[in-house]
């Protein structure tokens, strides 16, 4: 893969973002920054049967936005038969994650990976040419090892921050001029993903949008991108999911369910198989579920459930829509497991999202169970690669330590695998005067 020199790289990204930018809020507060278009990318990016490496510093380690992928991935479309790993490496910037590659990634032959590196290569400082020259030379060459191997790329900017980090004793200016910095490393890797033909993911630009608007709507305690401004919680790294799957291309949809209030009959599309009426309503059995957030304040920056408010990860992503036919009534009560709702006509008619309008439903023990065994898988690959082959285990003998820890990860992924199992529900819909 030919690499771009240096200069020429900036110089043509920095003429292409004078040509093309996102589109900002009205707000003074976003004047100065100048996001650059990245080209549109439709279509699925995943094949049947990826293997998925999720690669980045400490907010990937955290293993919580690459928990959200591998459970969206493995719940919401296990026709794809994805697997995952996460390879997540505090304090990590590109130069290092590129020497490393070799040895912790691809021995495994992924098929796919997504990248979130930036944050500690902008070094906590205001952007200068060194910094981005050097970024660029160590993402440009993260994407050439990966393709030489024969591996799609979703390569991830860097988020914001919500504070300069106290604990980096060389930070030094603001808030603003950080992220300042961080948006300049963000528009090297829109040219860099279109320069070499591989999927971008913004990270930067819903953290950035969705921070100051949560802030303006719940106040200035609110930090999308964590307590400590750079390690989201739960809220931010739910943005940072939502970027990475629809960088892969998923369509969200889920699935359709109609029901015929002329007759009281239902019909399911793939994956949502009609069982047949019993006293409380329409039974089915599913085998692909929607996306479950764990429930939390939505005025909260550690819930999931707040993230849904400030970014469309329901119209996106997960939709599991149920539409009503030949209506007469003017209102329809739906109840669906423990809870019942109003719709009138029109939104029946339409179609509502189930997963959106029932946050907790049937699905949300069996989904949060999936989470659960994802979680314990990704917590060994840490250890797996950190500890294991960083350790005085691979310094004596990297293959055979390869060897045993994947004899210790293979039920853990097995765990995963089994997790998603056929779900039976119960729907109603019945008329209101």
């Amino acid at each position: 893969m030919k690499l771009l020199p240096l200069a020429l790289f900036l110089a043509a990204a920095s003429s292409l973002a004078a040509r093309d930018l996102m589109p900002r809020p009205s707000d003074p507060y976003f004047e100065p920054y100048e996001a650059d278009r990245p080209a549109a990318t439709p279509g699925l990016y995943l094949q049947m049967g990826d293997r998925l490496a999720i690669c980045g510093d400490s907010i990937t380690e955290q293993k919580m936005y690459s928990r959200l992928i591998e459970t969206y991935l493995t719940a919401c479309v296990p026709q794809w038969r994805i697997t995952c790993r996460q390879y997540g490496w505090g304090g990590e910037q590109a130069s290092g994650f590129a020497g490393r590659m070799k040895q912790d990634v691809l021995r495994f032959h992924p098929t796919v990976a997504t990248t979130c590196y930036g944050m500690n290569d902008h070094r906590y400082v205001p952007y200068t040419d060194a910094i981005g020259e050097e970024y660029v030379k160590n993402q440009q060459e993260i994407v050439r090892q990966f393709k030489e191997a024969g591996v799609r790329v979703v390569l991830g900017s860097p988020g914001t921050i919500g504070s300069v980090p106290p604990w980096v004793k060389s930070a030094n200016g603001t808030k603003n001029d950080l992220n300042l910095s961080l948006l300049k490393l963000r528009n090297h890797d829109v040219h860099i993903a279109e320069a070499q033909g591989v999927r971008f993911a913004d990270v930067f630009w819903p953290m950035l949008t969705a921070g100051f608007a949560a802030q303006q709507q719940f106040g200035s305690e609110y930090m999308l991108m964590g307590k400590d401004g750079v390690h989201p919680g739960w809220a931010g790294q739910t943005v940072m999911a939502y970027a990475f799957l629809q960088a892969l291309g998923l369509d969200g949809d889920i699935g359709q369910l109609t029901w015929d209030a002329a007759t009281n009959t239902a019909t399911g599309s793939p994956g949502h198989e009609l069982v047949g009426p019993t006293d409380a309503g329409m039974k089915f059995r599913s085998t692909r579920y929607p996306f479950c957030a764990t429930p939390g304040d939505p005025a909260k920056d550690d819930s999931m459930t707040s993230a849904m408010a400030l970014i469309p990860f329901h119209q996106t992503l997960n939709r599991f829509t149920l539409t009503v036919t030949h209506a007469s009534a003017p209102r329809y009560q739906v109840t669906w497991g423990q809870a019942t709702r109003t719709f009138d006509q029109a939104a029946l008619a339409k179609g509502i999202n189930l997963a959106a309008e029932f946050p907790e439903n049937p699905f949300s023990p069996a989904f949060a169970k999936v989470s659960q065994a994802v979680f314990a898988k990704q917590d060994y690959e840490t250890r797996q690669i950190k500890t294991l082959f960083h350790g005085p285990e691979g310094a004596a003998d990297l293959d055979l330590t390869a060897t045993l820890t994947e004899k210790a990860r293979t039920p853990l992924a097995e765990a995963v695998a089994q997790s998603v199992v056929p779900l039976e529900h119960v729907l109603q819909v019945k008329p209101l005067p």
